[in-house]
C-alpha cells in the first residue's frame, strides 16, 4: 500500500516525487516482502508511464495553444484515483494492475 501512496510525495513539491517515492519504498522493502516486490514494480511502472504521458500531453498543450491542458488535467485525476484504488486493493492483500501501464520493470 505504501508504494502506491508514496507517489503523492510529488504534491509536496519534489520534482519527479511520484517516481522517487515508490522507488525508495520498493528498494528498501522489496527483498523482505514478495508482495511489495510486485506492487512496488507496479506502482513504479505506472508512475513512469503517467509521467511520460504527461510530458507528451504537455507538448500537445503547447502545440495546440492550450487545448491539451484538458488531457493533462485528466491524467492528473486518473493518477490520483488509480493510485488510491491500488492502495486500497494492496491494503486488502490483492494484487492490483494499473490500466494502460508500460511494463518497464518486469
Amino acid at each position: 500500500m505504501v508504494c502506491h501512496l508514496a507517489a503523492f510525495v510529488a504534491f509536496i513539491g519534489i520534482p519527479f516525487g511520484n517516481i522517487l517515492g515508490p522507488l525508495v519504498v520498493w528498494l528498501i522493502k522489496r527483498k523482505d516482502y514478495p508482495f511489495v516486490e510486485d506492487q512496488g514494480k507496479e506502482a513504479l511502472n505506472f508512475q513512469i508511464s503517467i509521467t511520460i504521458y504527461g510530458l507528451f500531453a504537455g507538448v500537445f498543450a503547447i502545440i495546440t495553444f492550450g487545448l491539451g491542458i484538458i488531457v493533462l488535467f485528466l491524467l492528473g485525476i486518473a493518477g490520483i484515483v488509480l493510485s488510491i484504488i491500488a492502495a486500497v486493493a494492496a491494503n486488502n492483500g490483492e494484487y492490483y494492475r494499473y490500466p494502460l501501464t508500460i511494463r518497464f520493470l518486469k
